[in-house]
């Protein structure tokens, strides 16, 4: 099941950390710009910032680990760090979300003045900034979910430096110094949607559901529709990262035909292979008169 990672390696590498040194310094600009202006909605984006960096510190790491081969100790390998670096930074969305929500409450009932220019200007900044992090990782995101996370980070953090500068542009022209609170709870509630919605997919995997292209039922009537194969059975259909589907099960050989097993089996991987896209296979045989009695279709029961 090892598997290669390098995914261009060495230029993906360039651009994260090209990334995460951007987001870091921009972070810091926020940070200072939010406390002098009093916005809380910028101090808010700024957090969101350096959890993008963040983000992407994880990610860059998981990426390296989930390069190296399998052992005796990981027969595996270790792809699986992506999707746990993914699950993490899905995780510290869901927090941030609910942390910036709760700071925003706060300051619906006390609301404190903001100066609406500086607020206005930084965000801008961070807009340009956070729509060039997107870039530089948008094509690795396609087909990795742990660069996807990192990515969706940056996503979110440049729709949010759009609230906070209409926020910055109602204080400017109407004064209106709720407008700061209001849109950094808007800015929450679409970060905990975001992380959500991304975060089943990644449990899935983790928890060895099968992939959600594949119809279960359908690989193992496929199989059945072979001749020679009269059932199968303990069949299990996971991903053990997240573009490589495995399957294995029993495979009850037709009485008379256990001279053909061989051949059989050669055809069921074929099938897999073929219309499932399934090239990792463990196919134990068993004569029909002889196999498990009254077995599940899925699992071990």
């Amino acid at each position: 099941m090892a598997h290669n990672h390098s995914h261009g390696a060495d230029g993906g590498d360039g651009r994260l950390l090209l990334a995460i040194a951007v987001n870091f310094g921009l972070t810091v600009v926020q940070v200072v710009a939010g406390i002098m202006s009093g916005s809380l909605a910028l101090i808010a984006d700024a957090l969101h910032n350096f959890s993008d960096a963040a983000s992407l510190v994880v990610a860059l790491v998981a990426r390296k680990i989930a390069r190296r081969p399998a052992s005796g100790a990981m027969s595996f390998g270790y792809g699986r760090a992506e999707p746990i670096a993914a699950l993490i930074n899905y995780t510290t969305l869901v927090v941030l979300s609910i942390y910036l929500a709760s700071e925003a409450v706060g300051r619906l009932f006390n609301p404190e003045p903001v100066e609406g220019w500086t607020v206005v200007i930084v965000a801008f900044v961070a807009f340009a900034i956070d729509a060039a992090t997107a870039a530089l990782t948008f094509a690795m995101s396609k087909n990795n979910m742990n660069i996807r996370a990192a990515f969706l980070h940056n996503v979110a953090d440049a729709i949010g430096s759009i609230a906070v500068i209409v926020a910055g542009t109602l204080i400017l022209v109407f004064g209106w110094q709720l407008a700061d609170p209001l849109i950094t709870l808007g800015i929450s509630f679409y970060i905990l949607w975001l992380a959500l919605k991304e975060m089943g997919g990644v449990i899935r995997l983790l928890m060895l559901g099968s992939p959600p292209e594949l119809d279960p039922s359908a690989v193992v009537g496929a199989l059945k529709s072979i001749p020679g194969i009269a059932d199968v059975h303990h069949a299990h259909l996971w991903q053990m990262q997240e573009h490589d589907p495995a399957f294995d099960a029993h495979l009850a050989i037709d009485a008379g035909r256990w001279g053909d097993a061989d051949s059989i089996k050669e055809a069921a991987k074929g099938v897999l292979a073929e219309k499932f896209a399934i090239a990792h296979t463990t196919l134990e045989l068993e004569c029909a008169t002889h196999a498990c009695l009254e077995p599940a279709t899925f699992g071990h029961g």
